[in-house]
């Protein structure tokens, strides 16, 4: 080997390592001077890589090396995906802090991840079509699915900001502007437009401007800001005071939360839970929020006349979402919930009309569409343990001790292990309503025992009685039954007293109360025990006129009740009388005849055995016709024409003999009617008006 290639081989390494000195250096001095010469170049990459318009202007200076950052008098971003709005970011002394990392994931259609963001001013526009394109995603991404979402910023500090929010799909327009403190650190916001369609005005202040934006770190999630929303939502009034490291996305919110408005529906809405048209509300309590779960620990919730309160969590990572927890409260008005039952519902006066199938006021069944989609937007668990649960009518008295399971899962609706506290008896069973097909399907199974009925049942009571209580237990209706039988020692408090037991099993389908009422199929039974029921009405029951007189000469006493017993079945709504019978020591009456919820006309027949003489009496069967809301009370007008033949042909003969067939000597009934008795075939067609569509 010759000496000089000896030469050149000993040389190259210098020449190398020369060449790496020479290159460091200059990285370091283009470092150090900011990078100037590439902010062109920069810009231009930029804009072919984003598929957007991207521009520096003024002073520039960047950084590539730890921690990686760019500075610039002035930048400007253009809207993505052909979005129709002028530009995506526009910021004057603009200072931004990145992760490599992070940045080639925004670059692939992630949201914006910066380390820290510091601007005199910003200007950004977030906007998505209805087909999905959005001004915040690259050329190369695809559609945006799902609301727009903020960037991420572990390190805030604006002097100003405007955020425009447009986006389609779920028809939200919103205006965002940010106005840092005087100190610099707090941070005040104002939300006005619409989300969701409903009108939005609130007003945010929090102590650092960290907390208005989506982040979390493990260092922020251990030091939350105190923050202040409040403002409206529709028509609703909402404040919260606590603390939060995500106001505008809700990430994290932890806080005293107070909220009014005409309507739940009206909140439920925009934040996609599915909650009833109800009367004016005013809700105190704690609302926390973390990742995908709302929290919501009410206090005081008064609805209407209503008093509730309960423990809720609301999981938006389940499809579809979920509300779990617990249902309390002194008091629940079902009339306050009445429109999400398919009734009116008392108060709700901001309830969006809907088209009600009525023929008119002739009608007493509620016919208001159920909202079935609504079962099918989201799904429950929850645990109801109500005090007093009010029906709204003062023909009823409230049942007590309510409890329940309520499950709503794929359109399907429970109430399992329902129970519940009447008038001295208990009710217990379970219901569902199936809303997964375009017509419900409801079924019921109850079972009630030991009721005293004129305790429940508010209509049976006496006028003067109405306003005081009866006795609801078993040994006081047998006090009230033996007191009867010493006259002139108990007034009348009820027309009909004793303890109820029975059950129920009906189904049936529609897209109403009244509908599925008409469609009912099943059985029903109910007994009365040791009662009494009033003289008077039954000696005007059996047209009984000597006796009726008597009674009201005296005054009207309760008649010891031997037992009472009803047995019904229901098809395609048509509830039919298989055994009716009221036993009493004066006389036996048996009903028959059917009652069509369809058309709501009545064709009743009630038929009298007396026990004892009777000097004038008619003993005639009476007739109930007509409709729920106006029944017709007549006389079988065959039987009473037989009779005053008969007593037109005996005065003929001899006047007195005229009385005869108006004379009824009685019949003793053997054995226990309310079990022997069959009753008789239904009341005959002509007792019933023609039947009327809704």
């Amino acid at each position: 080997m010759s000496l000089r290639s000896i030469a050149t081989n000993l040389r190259w390494p210098y020449w190398l390592g020369g060449t790496a000195a020479l290159l460091a250096l200059g990285l370091g001095a283009a470092e150090l001077s900011g990078w100037p010469f590439l902010q062109q170049p920069l810009a231009r990459a930029l804009t072919r890589a984003a598929g957007v318009p991207v521009q520096f202007g003024g002073a520039f200076e960047l950084r590539l090396l730890r921690p990686p950052q760019l500075s610039v008098d002035h930048l400007s971003v253009g809207a993505g995906q052909g979005v129709p709005v002028g530009h995506l970011v526009q910021a004057d002394a603009l200072r931004v802090q990145w992760r490599w990392g992070e940045l080639w994931r925004t670059y692939r259609g992630e949201p914006l991840a910066l380390r820290s963001l510091q601007a005199g001013s910003l200007d950004a526009s977030l906007m998505r079509q209805a087909d999905g394109s959005a001004s915040w995603k690259f050329a190369h991404a695809g559609p945006a699915v799902g609301p727009p979402r903020l960037p991420r910023i572990e390190h805030l500090a604006l002097q100003h900001a405007l955020l425009r929010v447009i986006d389609e799909p779920t028809d939200t327009r919103a205006v965002i502007t940010l106005d840092s403190d005087d100190d610099g650190v707090g941070i005040s916001a104002v939300v006005a437009g619409t989300y969701r369609a409903v009108p939005i005005d609130l007003k945010a202040h929090a102590d650092q401007a960290l907390a208005l934006f989506s982040t979390r770190t493990k260092d922020d999630a251990e030091r939350p800001v105190r923050v202040l929303v409040q403002g409206s939502v529709g028509a609703s009034k909402l404040r919260f005071d606590g603390t939060a490291d995500a106001v505008l996305s809700a990430y994290h919110l932890d806080g005293a939360l107070q909220l009014s408005g005409p309507s739940l529906a009206a909140v439920g809405a925009p934040l996609g839970i599915t909650l009833p048209r109800t009367p004016a509300f005013d809700l105190e309590g704690r609302l926390s929020h973390n990742d995908t779960q709302w929290h919501l620990l009410a206090r005081h919730f008064k609805v209407g006349r209503s008093s509730l309160g309960g423990d809720f969590v609301f999981d938006t990572a389940l499809t579809p979402h979920k509300l779990s927890g617990r249902l309390t409260g002194q008091r629940l008005v079902l009339s306050d919930l009445g429109p999400a039952l398919g009734t009116t519902g008392e108060g709700a006066v901001n309830a969006p009309k809907v088209a009600v199938k009525t023929a008119g006021a002739s009608h007493v069944l509620p016919d208001r569409q159920f909202n079935l989609p609504s079962l099918r937007a989201m799904q429950a668990e929850l645990s109801v343990a109500i005090d007093e649960l009010d029906f709204g009518s003062t023909a009823i008295a409230p049942l007590h001790a309510f409890r329940t399971e309520v499950e709503l899962k794929d359109a399907v609706l429970k109430l399992k292990a329902l129970q519940a506290v009447v008038a001295g008896g208990r009710i217990a069973g379970t219901s569902s309503l199936d809303g997964r097909n375009d017509s419900a399907h409801w079924a019921a199974d109850l079972d009630f025992k030991g009721v005293d009925l004129a305790g429940w049942l508010r209509a049976v009571r006496t006028p003067a009685a109405a306003s005081a209580p009866v006795p609801t237990q078993a040994r006081a209706l047998q006090r009230e039954r033996l007191a009867a039988l010493e006259p002139g020692k108990q007034p009348l408090q009820a027309w009909v007293t004793g303890e109820l037991a029975g059950d129920m099993h009906l189904v049936g389908s529609g897209r109403s109360t009244a509908q599925i009422l008409g469609s009912l199929g099943g059985r029903a039974n109910a007994s009365l025990r040791d009662g009494t029921v009033s003289h008077l009405a039954i000696e005007a029951a059996g047209l009984d006129a000597a006796q009726a007189l008597g009674v009201m000469m005296r005054g009207d006493r309760p008649l010891p009740l031997n037992c009472a017993r009803v047995e019904l079945t229901f098809e395609q709504g048509v509830a039919t009388l298989r055994r009716a019978v009221v036993d009493n020591r004066d006389s036996t009456i048996f009903f028959s005849g059917q009652v069509n919820l369809r058309d709501e006309t009545l064709a009743l027949k009630a038929t009298v055995k007396p026990k004892d003489i009777s000097p004038f009496t008619l003993r005639t069967p009476l007739l109930v016709g007509g409709t729920l809301a106006h029944p017709q009370v007549r006389i079988e007008g065959r039987a009473l024409a037989t009779k005053a033949l008969f007593a037109a042909l005996l005065g003929a003969i001899s006047g007195p003999a005229a009385l005869l067939p108006f004379i009824d000597l009685g019949a003793k009934v053997e054995g226990d009617p309310c079990t022997a008795v069959t009753t008789p075939a239904p009341a005959a067609a002509s007792t019933s008006t023609p039947t009327r569509k809704r």
